[in-house]
């Protein structure tokens, strides 16, 4: 059974902390704009540190991220970026907590780790969305799904055709993320069960080879027989090889889940774009893919 953490109230403390790679500069648009939410925002220590790629040794980052889980007052715990190393350290903490004490958690690219460990063990809700390092870039619509998010908000989308999609309603727990990162917590303690859920996918960077790979990995291992349906988002700054692959990354993956009969969706504006929708993994929603129009809506 999923978990709901409290919606946000004005006044709520909420804190910023860096699980993975360093942060560039000052987290300054993000801290603005949480405080015009009403919030009070909190830095960690990892904010301004520093240790080879990442945001302090592992034991930092560990430590930073299981001070805020502790603490009662805080609300919501945001990761300001990704890039690589929250699997590092994700043994390291206790997330039990939540499961008495839920707060939300918000990030995604290499925070995929987090959702994907606490909905497969504590059931907990947490937010694919915006973090504090994209907000100086990030569409006004999109930082505005964030909020409607956390503060309680009804949360829906309706979407333009894809000529790819395939038709179908649905009803499951969403639940995804990162390609790469679903593949790297692959049969270990933080891998998701698929089987019902309506899975979300992006990804950032890769050869069009490798996207092709780790989806015929997904479905060597059984993850994508038994989906309710499937949202395919961004799949940005991808390359290809001198001998071009031949297909674009949605042609691959509609061709690898063409066996199935669950409703399948292109173009959902989500992963490491500027548009960057909020989603709540772990509530149940409805997929309504059809040929004028794609919805999804919360339940």
């Amino acid at each position: 059974m999923s978990i709901t953490p409290p919606y946000l109230q004005k006044g709520d403390r909420v804190a910023i902390v860096c699980p993975a790679k360093k942060l560039p500069k000052p987290m300054d648009d993000a801290v603005a704009l949480l405080q015009s939410w009403g919030l009070e925002v909190v830095l960690g220590q990892t904010v301004t540190a520093s240790h080879n790629q990442f945001a302090g040794n592992d034991s930092l980052r560990a430590a930073d991220l299981q001070q805020y889980i502790n603490d009662d007052s805080i609300k919501a715990i945001f990761a300001a970026r990704g890039g690589y190393g929250t699997v590092r350290i994700i043994d390291q903490i206790d997330l039990g907590r939540l499961t008495t004490h839920p707060k939300w958690i918000i990030g995604f690219s290499d925070i995929t780790v987090l959702h994907a460990h606490l909905s497969r063990n504590f059931g907990l809700i947490s937010i694919h969305g915006q973090m504090p390092i994209n907000i100086p870039d990030a569409t006004a619509t999109s930082v505005g799904t964030l909020k409607q998010a956390l503060f309680g908000e009804e949360l829906s989308y309706n979407l333009e055709p894809h000529p790819l999609n395939r038709f179908g309603e649905s009803v499951g727990e969403i639940i995804g993320g990162n390609l790469s990162i679903l593949i790297s917590v692959l049969a270990s303690a933080s891998d998701y069960d698929y089987d019902g859920k309506i899975v979300f996918i992006e990804d950032v960077g890769e050869y069009l080879y490798s996207v092709d790979r780790l989806m015929y990995t997904l479905k060597r291992a059984g993850k994508l027989k038994k989906l309710a349906g499937l949202i395919v988002g961004g799949f940005t700054d991808l390359k290809d090889n001198d001998i071009p692959f031949g297909q674009t990354a949605d042609e691959i993956i509609r061709a690898i889940v063409e066996e199935y009969d669950y409703p399948v969706c292109f173009g959902f504006p989500a992963g490491h774009v500027a548009d960057n929708h909020a989603m709540m993994f772990g509530a149940k929603a409805r997929l309504s893919v059809a040929k004028g129009k794609v919805a999804i809506k919360y339940a």
